[in-house]
């Protein structure tokens, strides 16, 4: 099959992703073999290859929004067969015995397995994968319009429930790519009021086509406060201009697994119980509820198709701000 390998991180220019001839992955007893029919392109794939995030396994096949059809299952896989198709996302694995899984908070668990970082992931014609980061997608979709739900739609979504809005709230978008356009769908099925921060006039654009009522630079004083805010954008100085923002009381909610650092912030922007809070990946269940809200609601993901051969430069041109929402890869 073939693969994007990355066999050592370095700045996405110099092209560190090599297409490879690798052979067909082969299952354990609870594993399956999903032949890939799209990837999306994630911007945490991009701080995998440029190592901002630390590496954990080389050489590497990132990519974890994956769309295919089931090829083969392992002996013990239940629930899943041949011809199906399926989806697999960031979190592929917990231990399910720690604190925190017994908890309901498996997002935290210490032991975690990622796709596309821990275990081996979607930029190829083929994955293996264990049975337990396998989803049966909603119908009526394009396969491309799938893959961003997997994880943009995921993050987006635990993100929009930890910001606490309800309709009639307003809720800030400072960064506006792949999970922010799908925020913004959803926050307008739910009656929530949208402003965009971003400094890209085609993203502000597409924002004001999505509902928002107010889409300017971070710069630009909105017509009235935030009940909560949302930071995709991996800048850390936007913290400030969202806690200027926000009315008492609401939080901001940080969804970006890297970030510039924070600046100073005078306690006086987080006084009158306004918070700062941060996503660190997803449960199980908050990929359930998403595919089920996305099967009810049907959600527009804007995308933009590219073959395999070409992700070094479309992580590229992620890093550059030019991809207009979610970028995707097809064998």
């Amino acid at each position: 099959m073939r693969a994007l390998v990355l066999e050592k991180p370095a700045p996405i220019e110099t092209d560190p992703l090599l297409l490879c001839d690798l052979p067909l992955p082969q299952i354990s007893e609870e594993e399956v073999l999903i032949r890939i029919r799209a990837c999306g392109v994630c911007r945490t794939d991009l701080h995998i290859v440029e190592e901002e995030i630390p590496h954990h396994l080389l050489p590497l096949i990132p990519g974890h929004q994956i769309v295919g059809v089931v090829e083969e299952v392992g002996e013990k896989v239940k629930d899943l067969s041949p011809g199906e198709l399926v989806g697999v996302p960031w979190l592929n694995r917990v231990c399910g015995r720690c604190r925190f899984c017994q908890d309901g908070r498996e997002n935290l668990c210490e032991s975690a397995l990622f796709t596309g970082y821990d275990v081996l992931g979607g930029y190829a014609e083929y994955v293996a994968t264990h049975q337990e980061a396998v989803y049966k997608l909603p119908e009526g979709y394009k396969d491309e319009e799938l893959a961003p739900l997997l994880c943009g739609g995921v993050i987006g979504y635990r993100a929009y429930r930890m910001s606490g809005v309800k309709k009639g709230d307003t809720l800030g978008i400072f960064g506006f790519g792949s999970s922010a356009h799908l925020v913004a769908q959803i926050a307008k099925i739910e009656g929530v009021e949208i402003f965009v921060f971003t400094r890209s006039p085609e993203h502000q654009l597409l924002a004001r086509d999505l509902g928002a009522s107010f889409a300017g630079r971070a710069e630009d004083h909105p017509p009235h406060l935030l009940t909560s805010a949302i930071i995709f954008a991996p800048a850390g100085n936007l913290v400030k201009n969202a806690l200027l923002y926000l009315e008492r009381g609401g939080a901001v909610i940080m969804a970006g697994i890297y970030s510039t650092p924070l600046p100073e912030i005078p306690y006086s922007l987080l006084y009158w119980e306004r918070s700062i809070k941060s996503v660190a990946n997803s449960t199980r269940q908050d990929v359930r509820e998403l595919l089920d809200f996305a099967q009810k609601h049907h959600l527009e993901a804007k995308t933009e198709i590219f073959p395999l051969t070409e992700a070094n430069r479309v992580l590229q041109l992620l890093k550059e701000s030019k991809i207009k929402a979610s970028a995707v890869l097809k064998p």
